[in-house]
């Protein structure tokens, strides 16, 4: 299958990643800076990785259109709790309306 991966940097974006990849899975991760995606050694070459931010839709056009699933492991990073609940009904309206 191929699975769109969000929050890969996170603690269980981290773990789930190279069970996906080694359960033979072609994975897509999308985070807001590649270059921050530490992808293991033996797993480099096996993930695709695309820059994108949920807050910013036309940001996920490089999503690619034959997901077959998707793991939604993000959350907002605002710095204020009454931006909180906004950014993140912002980022998973997104993220659905790209899937």
């Amino acid at each position: 299958m191929k699975i769109l991966l969000t929050g890969a940097n996170g603690y269980i974006g981290k773990r789930l990643l190279p069970v996906l990849v080694e359960d033979g899975h072609e994975v897509v991760c999308l985070v807001r800076d590649p270059r921050r995606l530490n992808v293991p050694e033996g797993l480099r070459g096996r993930v695709s990785v695309i820059g994108g931010d949920l807050l910013d839709y036309a940001s996920l056009e490089k999503v690619p259109a034959d997901i077959d699933t998707a793991f939604y492991l993000v959350h907002s990073m605002s710095n204020t709790a009454s931006d909180f609940a906004e950014m993140e009904q912002r980022c998973a309206e997104n993220f659905m309306r790209r899937m």
